[in-house]
């Protein structure tokens, strides 16, 4: 039967699934899919980019690239989820001076990484974006850029956007350590490093993603990575001046998408579902372990061979399963911050009280997502307590159809979306068109493994 009927432009109605089968092509990973293309416009010469995610995010990210002068054509792939770019471009050194403002739409990680960029070139720029972007904090970027010698500044004594900011060449070497985990933050001063006279490091005391890294290195530019065995963190460094080489790369599957799929196949009681190409990146993979400790049915089989940038990938299958509470660590949390939404939908089901501690961050996403999901998990008929940073989710608890708002934020509506498969009657998700930020097919996708 169809779970799915749009009554709105904006509203969602999802019904009870009698059982989940399906194989599912994931979108390109976001996050990667970003970064191609940025590194791609920092590249002179021709660089292709297989199989890179289509929402408005990096949509977004391709069209402030060729604002800076870039040359790039996108081509729909044959499975309908995912794009090819060919980027063209002059190089770092031949970037022009944007026209206009560069309205970064909805995306953090074009905003922040492009900062990095753009401090280490003589113009002036200001960043934007709509009303939910510039509620998201920016001072972590702004401090180490201004450190580095750029003039950068934002409103409200520089907490958010827009971000106003004339270049510097070169930019001085700085020895920064981030306030909080966060990859954004880590990838705009290393980007900046390009630009800089010297050695800059980055210092995380809990590591995050490592896709920026990753790519440099695949585009011909030397990175160190000292990591911390005791503690969890990292040291990165990168000397200024180095050239960023054009490469042909390919990406692979978002798993934060994926992670939607795994949970809506762990809660439901008919359930097995494949997903092929999956990203298997080890600073990514937070979910799928969490998964494991609470007993989800979900295998993984990796592919021999990464991908030209050095991420691995694989198949992952998820089935019904038998969940048990966890306790999340504040570490923990950092690394699956994504997927800490859906992951809360998988406490309601698992027996005993499921505890995510040091989840502040989740405040200033797209929108205030510790708020969101409480909200939402608690009209579906879940048990949530939001003690300052730390969230608790008992369960099991049967979950029943209503009316929740996804507050224009595509996780909570991909989370609210894979519930209510679970859930008696019908579920109504308000803000429901944000899925196409990352996920333009997701209810395509949810309609073709219902039945």
């Amino acid at each position: 039967m169809a779970a799915l009927h749009e009554t709105g432009s904006d509203v969602a109605v999802v019904g009870r699934a009698a059982r989940l089968r399906g194989d599912l092509q994931l979108p390109g990973d976001k996050s990667i899919s970003h970064r191609a293309l940025l590194l791609a416009a920092l590249a002179e010469g021709m660089s292709r980019i297989e199989g890179a995610g289509d929402g408005e995010d990096v949509r977004t990210t391709a069209r402030l690239v060729g604002a800076l002068g870039v040359a790039i054509e996108r081509e729909p792939a044959a499975d309908g989820r995912t794009v090819s770019y060919a980027v063209r471009s002059p190089g770092l050194a031949g970037l022009r001076e944007p026209d206009d403002v560069l309205d970064c739409g909805n995306s953090g990680t074009s905003l922040r990484l492009l900062a990095g960029i753009l401090a280490a070139r003589p113009w002036s720029t200001v960043l934007t974006g709509d009303a939910s972007l510039r509620r998201r904090p920016v001072a972590r970027i702004v401090r180490p850029l201004r450190a580095m010698g750029a003039d950068v500044h934002a409103r409200e004594d520089d907490r958010l956007p827009p971000v106003t900011l004339a270049g510097r060449s070169p930019l001085r070497a700085i020895d920064w350590t981030t306030e909080v985990p966060s990859a954004q933050v880590k990838s705009s001063i290393l980007l900046a490093g390009l630009g800089a006279e010297g050695r800059t490091a980055v210092a995380e005391i809990v590591a995050t993603r490592d896709h920026t890294e990753r790519m440099l290195r695949a585009h011909g530019v030397a990175v160190e990575t000292v990591r911390d065995g005791s503690s969890g963190g990292v040291r990165v460094t990168i000397d200024g001046g180095q050239q960023v080489s054009a490469v042909d790369e390919t990406v692979p599957g978002d798993v934060s998408a994926a992670a939607f799929w795994l949970v809506a196949a762990a809660i439901h009681p008919d359930a097995e579902l494949r997903l092929d190409g999956v990203g298997l990146n080890p600073t990514r993979s937070a979910v799928l372990d969490l998964l494991a400790r609470m007993g989800a049915d979900v295998r993984v089989s990796p592919e021999a061979d990464p991908t030209a940038s050095g991420e691995p990938r694989g198949s992952v299958v998820a089935r019904s399963s038998e969940l048990r509470a966890v306790d999340v660590a504040p570490d923990e949390v950092a690394a699956a911050i994504d997927e800490i939404p859906v992951l809360c939908l998988a406490a309601s089901q698992a027996r005993g009280t499921t505890t995510f501690r040091g989840v502040g961050e989740l405040r200033v996403k797209e929108s205030d997502r510790v708020a969101g999901i409480a909200a939402g998990l608690a009209a579906l008929g879940g048990r949530v307590e939001v003690d300052g940073d730390v969230l608790r989710v008992h369960g099991p608890t049967p979950l029943h159809g209503a009316t929740v708002d996804a507050l224009g934020d595509h996780r909570l509506a991909m989370t609210f979306a894979v519930a209510a498969l679970a859930a008696t009657d019908d579920t109504t998700i308000g803000g429901s068109s944000s899925t196409s930020i990352s996920y333009p097919g997701f209810f395509d996708d949810l309609e073709r493994v219902v039945s």
